[in-house]
């Protein structure tokens, strides 16, 4: 009867309801019979045993830039092994449907922290769509390891129409005619069954490459006329807009929250970057939930996306796009294609003295808390640094500035000095008001993007073991079957995609979790090569005591940390269609 059997697993049907233990019959990539008692496994080809374990929905993944990745590995398997089975790609307003090579190295290069060569390499090698409604074929005919939806992104879209020189300028306004074709390629693109759209209107994210260099995304350039428009289309179809406002202009969080207001006209789908415990603004936590309930008062469908942990991030030297917002970290990550020229100018003690005022700037909005005393080194050709901040390594060299001793290290060593720092999320108390919100999605891991800064492709994991340790010590702050809707059937159901359940007659996207090992080793990173980026190391997580099985289309792919034969190499997600 059964292609594959998951049986006497704690199971979760993804819509919030109570689990119970159930045996999980799937059949041509459907799941076929869910019972209390026990499964005829006669010419089952695949018995799963989960007694003692949790069986959940493959869960979704709202935000990562997988666009380069996915076409020259579609195995996806670093969020795979965690148990997503979904991804959404063209977030920040950057999608690879557009432009050729040279552009999507631009935008997706210093952004995301992939290198250049291989955005513009891969799409040159692979690219044969000249559309939104191709690109979307094209995506479904390759071996998808997990299931693959999208946004187009705004900026991808005004740089093909306009150039990406007059997309870049602020005395260029898009003729009515370049606002037509625009309008007509995000109408294709949800034709094609996209999600919607994202738009960026954040200013430290900057372009790469030469002709355009550190000028930001076009889509931070577009008109209020032009953003109309656009917004009324999705509107009109029901889908979403993915955004993020610039955190130095309160007027551009307004305005696109306020987008997603429905008195007088439908309401608009909103999913705004992001809600965050940030160190350097500890009050502002409260304003994330307070914002979206006001919206949504007034007819809105509006929601943060929300990472539910702690954003660790990781640097190479002075390589980390935190720098991106404030002058003089800005015009180092300027020259990081010309070292000899960087390093001039990290040595210039005109340069330190900018670098310093703005480091000692701790006043109005900001991302980073600009503090080397909360900056940890864990690897230098230095032994005597390790371990160290860079605030007490300038305590140690006779009292020099923070700033100094840091920049006197990258001098040093480059990229081999390593070190960390945690940005925002570090209060779990806080977290957990956030992660149990219902103006918060949970989601924004990156994955596919910082390649050498983060690795938050267990999220998903690290949630559960947070709901569940609350529970055991009694004080819970949401079920585990809330928590596991959260992830999954919540997110599918709000972009329209066919995801995020396991009930009889869906999709046999399936996770199975020993909850024994929701502990301590979700914490940890690793690093592992990336083949198609010439084995540049990338930063991952590896539990794969806590994942002993992930089905995609009823398909196994993965368990007990080991890929199936088949990922990668026969298709088992689909391109997902909204709608």
């Amino acid at each position: 009867m059964f292609d594959s059997i998951i049986k006497a697993g704690r199971w979760f049907d993804g819509t919030g309801a109570p689990s119970a233990i159930r045996h999980v019959g799937i059949k041509d990539g459907k799941v076929a019979e869910i019972s209390a008692t026990p499964l005829d496994e006669t010419g089952c080809a695949r018995v799963v045993d989960a007694t003692g374990k949790w069986v959940l929905p493959g869960m979704v993944d709202i935000h990562t830039h997988y666009d380069v990745e996915v076409l020259l590995d579609p195995s996806l398997s670093e969020s795979v092994r965690h148990g997503i089975t979904t991804v959404l790609l063209g977030s920040c307003s950057l999608s690879t449907v557009h432009g050729d090579g040279e552009l999507a190295g631009d935008l997706f290069g210093r952004v995301e922290a992939i290198p250049r060569a291989h955005v513009v390499r891969a799409i040159e090698q692979t690219k044969s769509w000249g559309s939104a409604a191709e690109y979307a074929e094209a995506l479904d005919a390759l071996p998808l390891g997990p299931n693959v939806a999208s946004f187009i992104g705004h900026s991808d879209m005004r740089s093909a129409v306009m150039g990406l020189d007059r997309a870049t300028r602020k005395d260029v306004k898009p003729t009515e005619a370049e606002l037509a074709t625009m309008s007509a390629m995000l109408t294709e693109a949800l034709d094609a069954g996209f999600v919607g759209m994202s738009s960026q209107r954040l200013l430290f994210d900057k372009l790469d490459g030469q002709m355009c260099r550190s000028r930001t995304l076009p889509s931070t350039y577009s008109t209020r006329a032009e953003r109309r428009a656009l917004n009324t289309i999705l509107r009109r179809r029901g889908r979403a807009l993915q955004g993020g406002p610039d955190v130095n202009r309160v007027d551009t969080l307004i305005s696109m929250a306020a987008s997603s207001i429905g008195l007088w006209r439908g309401p608009l789908k909103v999913s705004l970057l992001s809600a965050a415990d940030i160190k350097a603004i500890p009050g502002v936590a409260k304003v994330f939930p307070f914002l979206a309930r006001i919206i949504n008062a007034l007819k809105g469908d509006f929601r943060w996306q929300h990472l539910p942990v702690p954003f660790e991030v990781y640097a190479d030297g002075i390589e980390l796009v935190i720098f991106e917002e404030f002058g003089s970290g800005a015009a180092a990550l300027h020259l990081s294609n010309d070292i000899d020229e960087q390093r001039h100018m990290l040595a210039d003690e005109q340069y330190r003295r900018r670098f310093r005022k703005d480091y000692d700037n701790k006043f109005g909005p900001r991302v980073w808390h600009r503090d080397f005393f909360d900056a940890d080194i864990v690897d230098c050709p230095d032994p005597t640094v390790l371990g160290k901040t860079f605030g007490q390594v300038g305590l140690d060299r006779g009292g020099l500035h923070p700033v100094d001793a840091f920049l006197d290290l990258v001098l040093e060593h480059g990229s081999k000095l390593r070190w960390r720092t945690t940005i925002s999320n570090h209060r779990e108390k806080v977290l957990n008001v956030l992660a149990a919100d219902p103006g918060v999605q949970l989601g924004f891991s990156d994955a596919g993007a910082h390649l050498r800064n983060m690795a938050f492709y267990n999220f998903g994991l690290r949630l559960l073991r947070r709901v569940a340790d609350a529970e055991r010590a009694g004080t819970p702050f949401m079920t585990i079957e809330h928590a596991v809707h959260r992830l999954t059937g919540e997110l599918a159901d709000w972009y329209g995609i066919d995801a995020g359940h396991l009930r009889v007659g869906d999709r046999a996207d399936v996770v199975v979790i020993d909850p024994a090992h929701l502990d301590e080793s979700l914490d940890a990173y690793a690093e592992h090569p990336v083949p198609e980026y010439d084995n540049l190391s990338r930063m991952v997580n590896r539990n794969d005591d806590t994942v002993t099985a992930v089905f995609v289309g009823g398909r196994y792919v993965f368990g007990d940390g080991a890929k199936d034969p088949v990922l990668g190499t026969e298709q088992t997600g689909r391109f997902l269609r909204a709608g």
